[in-house]
């Protein structure tokens, strides 16, 4: 206690004379930076998991062909969780004289639990707030299209004669399948007693719907994942539209690499910060060694005074990171058109954990060195303390960084990736400054003026020098980084859905009418879409042997259902820009046989590899074919895809229907109408409003990940600047003597810019070659981007290297031209 009040008596008699406002400074910025962009994208996260779980009208949903058990229910109520249900099933609609094979939707009271039914009225368009009335029934837009019914007209359902009271526009779950064949009728559940449908027998789909705290919802699908029975299943967020579920994971990992900037640049800071602090602490230490001061109680005073200093630093930057964020976290609300959740107190916790962390780890070394200053040192400035195991502390430090990294990071790719970026970063910035110190030796010789005094002042210092090119350097990089990866990121969104994406789909088109169809677009000025021949197959065999479906239980839900369901196999002549093949050849002859081109992530979960053989039963007949190649196909592209391509002429012999997708533009309401008309086999699916919502919440993440970016770049640049601007003691002395032996204002300015140029231009090319090949790296194996560098951003780098080396040296060391030289020689040395 009394080693703790005497390093709270020096805390207090440091911060009043400023001589730990740099480390504070440091700190509370790191402190700011972390908690800040932690807090925002606990929030952001959070509020794109909600609105990601409108596209499944809850948090969660259990699947079943027969009623489900009660127990899942008592379950989520005793989580305190919201629940509804709806059933799904088949049915015959009849509209006039129009009698149609329909989906009926029955809901229950309170769904959706997130999202909402949008519908158009007598009134116009709205969302509804309610089921629909009883006597009333809402009709999907298409299949109003298709009976040729509107609004006020009746439909018959069962026993049941319901008007139409509304035309839904977009509903909450429709992205998770947008391969609904039928016209979808909605009615409320009370309504199913009095319609006879519900015989024995009935194919219905039973679903309980959940929604409530995430910790509850987690607690709740893992038991029911435990208990789940034949013809059961879980879906959650992870199940929707394959475009979604990219982004929003690409979205949350960026979100991830954005924290680890923070931390990154919290670390160089206060590194640095802890330096300048250790060296000013060097006299009084000294002073403490010749009135007895052991070494223990010179530690104790110390590390306390970094401990009390992290804790009044770390409330420090919560508070203001916790006003930071909500100003922000308010004008993207605004943005985003939606509440985001508050901030919980895992942010809180990892912004203080951080910061004390990156203290502790960075600041002790050097201050661990203050117990080995001599007593002499009080006469003799020249002498300076050793301490090995400072060495041993600062190797703890780098390591407990690197947990952090991994940790921060969420994901082993990205965590990798940044360690070895940042130690080989680290690398060559030491070698190459090592090497730019040997050249200022012998330039300086040849240079004149002030040119020659700011290069001397690099090789004169190598130590600092090399300390301030790899801290600046560092610096620039994860943030060069940062814009590499989101540039690539909002690119890749923006191309991923782009504005022809189809908006139908056409399915069961029959061979002989391939050529009326397209006829049929020609005389309405269309052009007709490309077809693909499509026949459906179940997986039999691999490699002779029959599969072994029980061997999938273990590798998860979606292993099970992709070994069980039945394939659709096709045919392309050429690949379009949506498939490449990652592995082996794909060919259009096939001399040996039928031969077989397979998505990859279907491949890697049913254990096929290349040269395996694989045999589908299709219809009666088996199709057999060896894998030539892999596939890595882009499914957010909203076009016909397979996971089975065959060679064609594989499918001849087959019946086989085909399908398309195209872009019916506005204006030509009646065309699918007209289409069903003269093809009544045809089924057109109308995926407008999955477009719809899914463009909606990819903007949204791009609105968040654009959000986090401004913020985290903004705080990097504050922590970078502390992280500059914490060594410049020695560079405020040597100016107070220059102003003494007579150097003017100008002189001065030049010999500091030559100086913090010939830093800032070396850091910050060698981290912007370092951020572009890591951004590779990232894009590639972490969010599987195309990439290619950009000498472009790369220069913007080294141009910004110079700049803000400059501007914090510049601003570091103006007052040695505003303050008379004697105050500033006597500050310095007090």
């Amino acid at each position: 206690m009394k080693t703790l009040a005497l390093a709270w008596r020096q805390l207090r008699r440091d911060i009043r004379a400023g001589e730990v406002r740099i480390l504070l400074a440091a700190l509370v910025l790191s402190v700011l930076a972390v908690g800040s962009v932690g807090m925002l994208t606990e929030r952001a996260e959070r509020a794109l998991a909600m609105e990601a779980n409108r596209l499944l009208g809850g948090d969660a949903v259990l699947r079943g062909d027969a009623p489900l058990p009660d127990a899942h229910r008592q379950r989520a109520a005793e989580l305190g969780l919201q629940q509804a249900e709806t059933l799904q099933f088949p049915s015959m609609i009849r509209a006039a004289e129009n009698l149609r094979l329909g989906e009926i939707r029955a809901l229950g009271e309170g769904f959706p639990l997130r999202g909402s039914f949008r519908v158009r009225d007598a009134t116009g368009e709205r969302v509804a707030d309610a089921v629909p009335e009883p006597g009333t029934a809402w009709l999907s837009r298409a299949g109003a299209e298709a009976l040729g019914v509107g609004i006020g007209d009746r439909v018959g359902v069962g026993e049941l004669q319901l008007r139409i009271s509304a035309l839904v526009l977009q509903e909450p779950d429709a992205a998770l399948d947008y391969f609904n064949t039928a016209p979808r009728v909605f009615v409320s559940m009370d309504e199913l007693p009095a319609s006879g449908l519900l015989q024995l027998g009935a194919r219905i789909n039973y679903r309980l719907i959940v929604a409530g705290d995430a910790s509850a919802v987690e607690r709740w699908t893992s038991a029911v994942k435990s208990d789940l029975e034949r013809g059961q299943r879980l879906e959650t967020t992870a199940e929707a539209r394959p475009e979604v579920r990219r982004a929003l994971d690409q979205a949350g990992r960026f979100l991830g690499l954005a924290a680890l900037v923070a931390v990154v640049l919290a670390a160089i800071a206060v590194a640095m910060a802890a330096r300048r602090h250790a060296e000013r602490h060097m006299q009084g230490a000294a002073i403490l060694r010749c009135l007895g001061a052991s070494q223990a109680r010179l530690v104790g005073i110390q590390l306390g005074e970094l401990l009390l200093l992290g804790l009044i630093g770390s409330a420090l930057g919560l508070m203001l990171a916790w006003g930071l964020q909500a100003i922000v976290a308010g004008l993207l609300a605004d943005r985003l058109g939606m509440v985001l959740p508050g901030p919980g107190w895992r942010s809180f916790a990892e912004g203080a954990g951080v910061g004390l962390t990156v203290l502790l780890a960075f600041a002790a070394p050097p201050v661990l060195a203050l117990r080995r200053v001599p007593a002499l040192r009080v006469l003799r400035r020249d002498l300076d303390p050793t301490e090995p195991s400072a060495w041993l502390v600062a190797l703890l430090g780098l390591g407990g960084l690197a947990l952090l990294l991994w940790w921060r990071a969420g994901s082993a790719e990205l965590g990798a990736a940044m360690l070895g970026g940042i130690g080989a970063t680290l690398l060559a910035l030491g070698v190459l400054a090592w090497l730019l110190i040997a050249v200022m030796r012998r330039f300086r010789r040849v240079s004149r003026g002030p040119l020659r005094y700011g290069l001397a002042n690099v090789s004169r210092r190598p130590a600092t020098s090399v300390a301030q090119i790899a801290a600046l350097g560092l610096g620039i990089m994860v943030l060069l980084l940062l814009g590499f990866v989101r540039s690539d990121l909002l690119e890749r969104w923006r191309n991923a859905l782009p504005a022809d994406a189809p908006n139908r789909f056409l399915i069961n088109v029959q061979s002989e009418q391939l050529e009326p169809l397209q006829r049929f677009f020609d005389q309405r000025g269309l052009l007709a879409p490309e077809l693909w021949p499509m026949v459906r197959g179940r997986w039999v065999g691999l490699n002779g042997d029959a599969p072994d479906l029980e061997a999938f239980d273990g590798r998860g839900d979606r292993g099970r259902r992709l070994a069980e369901r039945e394939f659709n196999l096709s045919v392309m002549r050429e690949l379009h820009d949506d498939n490449r093949v990652v592995a082996g050849e794909y060919r259009l002859d096939a001399p040996d046989g039928p031969e077989l081109s397979v998505e990859e992530g279907l491949a890697r979960t049913l254990g096929w590899k290349l040269g395996d053989t694989v045999a589908f039963d299709v219809a009666g007949q088996t199709l057999q074919g060896r894998i030539t190649s892999l596939r890595e196909v882009e499914w957010e592209r909203f076009r016909p895809n397979f996971f089975v391509l065959v060679s064609p002429g594989a499918l001849d012999g087959f019946a086989a229907s085909h399908i398309t997708a195209f872009k019916l533009p506005e204006g030509h309401g009646g065309f699918t109408a007209a289409l069903v008309d003269a093809f009544p086999n045809l089924t057109v699916i109308d995926i407008d409003a999955v477009l719809e919502q899914v463009r909606s919440t990819m903007d949204q993440v791009s609105t968040v990940v654009e959000a986090v970016f401004l913020f985290s770049l903004a705080a990097g640049v504050l922590v970078l600047l502390a992280a500059v601007s914490a060594s410049q003691d020695e560079r405020l002395q040597e100016g107070g003597v220059m102003r003494v032996l007579g150097g003017s204002a100008r002189q001065l300015r030049l010999a500091q810019a030559s100086e913090f140029a010939a830093i800032g231009l070396l850091a910050g090319g060698t981290a912007a070659i370092a951020a572009s090949i890591l951004a590779g790296v990232i894009a590639r194996q972490v969010f599987e981007l195309p990439w290619q560098p950009s000498f472009g951003l790369a220069f913007t780098g080294g141009a910004i290297g110079v700049v803000a080396s400059l501007v914090a040296g510049m601003l570091a060391t103006r007052r040695v031209v505003r303050v008379p030289p004697a105050r500033t020689l006597r500050e310095l040395d007090a």
